[in-house]
């Protein structure tokens, strides 16, 4: 049966939760988050386990979702959360993510931090057999300069090539998450690149491109110029297919690895193995810091009188239950998140508090002159309650809200939830509280999130966050002269003793929950070590694709 908790809008939550997900399966069967020990594979799970057989090699099927709306230009963000596939990119993150080569040999950064000297491998080729150059590289740097997309080199002066293998390139101050930027942006081939490139991708990496039925699936094979492991698959498709029909397929064993939520990670089809992936792919309530009153150069509104005020955050942030909401929303499959980046190394535990703590959050209300009558709290005539979004359509930030304002009724605190489109969250999320998700390998999160130069900047600090120390701890961790060297300065920007966003200190965030991403993947399919996965659930499983290998015959 359902777990019931003393909130009853989390045991609701929960309820809608799987209601919404379509295949009708009971909450009561809830598992452990641990991977099933493998049974004894049998003749009829074998030959249902086999991938397709075609002449000359195997061929895989995956359904993974992360179909990219862009397109797989990595100028316009592809390959941010997971493998590029297609092209390669200068670094590379490892399965306990050092940063290493990949198409760099030596990366050099100088003394003011100002300029990386880069050598790149000799003999590299791009899918079409053209010689991969460090003309490119500068090319890929400065076409991403130029563009409106999702990257962000506002800190990238210039790119230029030295010589067929070394590349200069100058930044316009010292900014030391650049080095993430290398390994996350894939090299585009500059004889080739044009406007329909996202549509029809081409690199060095260790695929090449086959076809792209846009909503339906895309088909890669392995290229044959990569310089690195050799794919042992002679054809990948991947299927973006919504869940009911994922589920059918793995019964089916027409798919080898599928991507699955909570309320079916009990329901493990015979010739798959559940598989648990620990993530920093997190969820958390965002405050707006300002009182109302003003707006953004475009009339969006800034401020809420009743978040502004410091009680109303620290109340909230020590009174939920993140224990609950994890067994109670997710089932179990994730861990309570007190911060952007949890268990990272520039995470700083220092920042946490207790929660659950119902009475210590009545305290910070009543010495911050919020009064209860009749079981709701106002000050100076202005009742304490106000509005959190959420994405329409997202089922867990529905019942993570749902549970949220449940938990905090009884401080007097009335949270009023409403499931809007993106376009509506852009407009107001300067003015309300939102549950957005977030979760990186790269500490420039942290920077966007909490930095007083970002208030308003896209989706970042949408709440005007501005604290000068924080602040300033920020900038001494993009001027450290090396990635270790600025670990410290990371940590004291989320709390340095004295203060930080957090919850010792000025509760911007209530972060909720970390998710775990859930899998089903074939018995015989071995996909290596795994990664702490970032935000998006499904495609970051991908990062070593080109190193999984079969192990039956």
């Amino acid at each position: 049966m359902p777990r019931h908790f003393s909130y009853n809008g989390l045991a609701l939550a929960s309820a809608t939760l799987a209601a919404s997900l379509f295949l009708g399966l009971s909450a009561c069967s809830k598992q452990e988050p641990a991977a099933p020990a493998k049974p004894e594979a049998t003749a009829s799970t074998q030959s249902a386990a086999k991938p397709q057989e075609s002449a000359g090699g195997k061929r895989l099927v995956l359904a993974l979702k992360g179909e990219p709306e862009q397109g797989f230009d990595p100028i316009k963000g592809w390959g941010r959360y997971g493998n590029p596939l297609f092209q390669s990119t200068l670094l590379r993150r490892t399965e306990k993510l050092d940063i290493v080569g990949d198409l760099a040999t030596k990366w050099e950064l100088s003394k003011d931090g100002k300029t990386w000297t880069v050598t790149i491998r000799e003999g590299v080729k791009f899918a079409d057999g053209a010689p991969l150059t460090a003309e490119d590289v500068a090319f890929t740097f400065e076409t991403g300069k130029q563009s409106a997309g999702i990257l962000d080199l506002t800190s990238l002066e210039s790119a230029r090539a030295l010589n067929p293998t070394t590349v200069e390139i100058k930044l316009k101050k010292a900014h030391i998450t650049f080095v993430n930027s290398m390994a996350t942006i894939g090299i585009v081939p500059k004889h080739y690149y044009k406007d329909d490139y996202a549509a029809n991708p081409m690199g060095s990496g260790p695929f090449k491109f086959v076809n792209w039925n846009k909503g339906q699936q895309l088909v890669i094979e392995p290229n044959p110029h990569y310089y690195g492991n050799k794919p042992d698959f002679e054809r990948i498709t991947f299927l973006y297919t919504a869940e009911d029909a994922t589920m059918a397929a793995a019964r089916a064993g027409q798919v080898q690895a599928a991507v699955v939520t909570p309320s079916v990670a009990g329901t493990v089809p015979e010739n798959m193995q559940k598989l648990v992936v620990q993530s920093v792919d997190n969820r958390g309530m965002m405050f707006p810091m300002l009182p109302a009153g003003s707006k953004t150069k475009s009339g969006k509104p800034i401020g809420n009188d009743v978040t502004a005020d410091p009680a109303i955050r620290k109340a909230i942030d020590i009174a939920i239950d993140r224990k609950k909401l994890t067994e109670g929303v997710l089932s179990g499959y994730g861990s309570p998140a007190w911060g952007v980046a949890d268990g990272l190394p520039w995470d700083n535990p220092e920042q946490r508090l207790s929660d659950n703590d119902m009475e210590g959050a009545k305290k910070l209300l009543d010495a911050g002159g919020w009064v209860e009558k009749d079981g709701k709290r106002s000050k100076n005539g202005k009742p304490a309650r106000f509005t959190l979004l959420y994405p329409a359509g997202d089922n867990v930030r529905q019942a993570l809200a749902m549970a949220v304002a449940d938990m905090v009724k009884p401080l007097g605190i009335q949270i009023d939830i409403a499931g809007k489109s993106w376009d509506d969250i852009d407009r107001d999320m300067h003015s309300n509280a939102v549950l957005f998700g977030w979760g990186s390998h790269d500490p420039l999160e942290v920077y966007h999130l909490y930095s007083a130069t970002m208030a308003g900047v896209e989706y970042y600090n949408a709440g005007y966050y501005s604290n000068p120390v924080v602040s300033e701890h920020l900038e001494k961790a993009q001027q450290a002269p090396t990635f270790e060297a600025s670990l410290p300065h990371w940590k004291n920007a989320q709390w340095d003793g004295k203060t930080g966003p957090g919850m010792k200190g000025d509760a911007y965030w209530a972060w909720l929950v970390n998710l775990n991403h859930i899998y089903f993947v074939n018995k015989c399919l071995d996909i290596g070590p795994r990664q702490i996965e970032p935000h998006g659930h499904g495609y970051p499983l991908t990062w070593n694709l080109q190193d999984w290998k079969w192990t039956c015959q």
